[in-house]
This record gives structure tokens, sequence and C-alpha cells, in this order.
């Protein structure tokens, strides 16, 4: 059983600091060929989340979000697979991810806004959905309250075709 098979279900996050420490917890446990699937608004932890992840898996960093460059590779310092960041929000579709020709049996891959995109890289992968608390969409807050820490809910799901 995994780190994620014990953490699989629904979970408030209160802080940025807790969000970053899931993912690091989650990312001690990962190997080679899983793929984690992350959805949620803007501001709702997905690139903290994966910052944690990297930590924990022992990657290069820094993390940041990959919106405009579509996928970073982070090697790994410690002999581990590799962590693949994309980021598939501005993809017209699931071909596009495709072309980027990702060695998904020989990395992690994390696919930020992926859901409806991602699942044909792998026969199973991990859903995780970030939410914001209930009425804080990201039209509601400013830019600068975005990352405020406020608390988040994080459901993770084994999923598959």
């Amino acid at each position: 059983m995994t780190a994620l098979d014990e953490l699989a279900g629904r979970h408030e996050i209160r802080t940025a600091e807790a969000m970053e420490e899931l993912g690091r917890r989650i990312g001690s446990d990962l190997v080679a060929g899983d793929v984690l699937i992350l959805t949620g608004p803007l501001g709702a932890g997905k690139t903290t989340f994966t910052r944690g992840l990297a930590a924990g898996l022992g990657v290069r960093g820094p993390v940041q979000s990959p919106t405009f460059v579509i996928a970073r590779t982070h090697p790994s310092l410690i002999g581990g697979a590799p962590l693949v960041h994309m980021d598939a929000y501005r993809l017209g579709s699931a071909a596009e991810l495709d072309d980027l020709d990702v060695d998904v049996p020989g990395s992690v891959v994390v696919v930020e806004w992926g859901r409806g995109m991602a699942e044909e890289l792998a026969d199973s992968w991990w859903d995780i959905e970030l939410e914001r608390p209930i009425g804080a969409t990201s039209d509601d807050l400013a830019a600068e309250d975005l990352d405020a820490d406020a608390p988040r809910i994080v459901t993770i799901a084994r999923a598959g075709r």
C-alpha cells in the first residue's frame, strides 16, 4: 500500500505549508510511471502541492507553474525518477498533450488542469481535486488573495480505464 492509497479520500488542508507537506508525503512514495491529474480552480494549491511532491521525490527545483511553457522536467537529485510537471490549461486537446512525447513510464507525471485531457497517458492514475472554500472562487478574490492561507479540500482517488 502506498501513501496515496492510505490518503485516498477527502481532506481539509488549512495552510500552504500543510499543502506542501501533503505533497511531500505523497512524493516520497511515488515511482516512475505514476501519473497524477490535478484539478482545481486558480489559486486552489495545485502548484503548491506539486512543490511539496517534488521535495518528496528529491528532484531539482524550483517548481513553478508550467502554464506558459506547458511542461517542465525536474531531474532527480537522488537517482530516482524525474518529475514531469505539465499544465494542460492552454491546450486544445489530448492530442496536443500526447504531442509533447513525455516519457510517462520513466517519469512521475503531474498534470495540472488535466482532467478530460490526460487520462490517455496511463492505464491508471491518481485523480486529485483541490477546492477552495465554498464561495471563494477566483472571480471573487483579488490576485494577491489567491495564494493566501485558507482551507482547501483535497480529494484523492485512484482512477483508470
